[in-house]
């Protein structure tokens, strides 16, 4: 992410997880950057396997009747 763009945005956020965030001097914009970031990540994330669901079940598939590739080389 990078901080030389920013944005200012407004947000309403619970009261006293505000109130608790100052008490424990949690910055407000990082926290919210972050959290942004990873639901992202998440939703990314979540699209990508539902995106590729069809291809994951053929290869489970694979590996359930055939083994894995190359398992006789695998070391344990």
């Amino acid at each position: 992410m990078s901080q030389l763009s920013r944005r200012p945005a407004n947000l309403s956020l619970d009261s006293e997880l505000v109130s608790q965030a100052r008490d424990l001097k949690i910055n407000l914009s990082r926290a919210a950057e972050d959290g942004i970031e990873r639901a992202i990540k998440s939703e990314r994330e979540r699209l990508w396997r539902l995106e590729n669901a069809e291809a994951i079940r053929l290869e489970n598939e694979y590996v359930d009747k055939h083994g894995l590739p190359f398992d006789k080389y695998r070391r344990f």
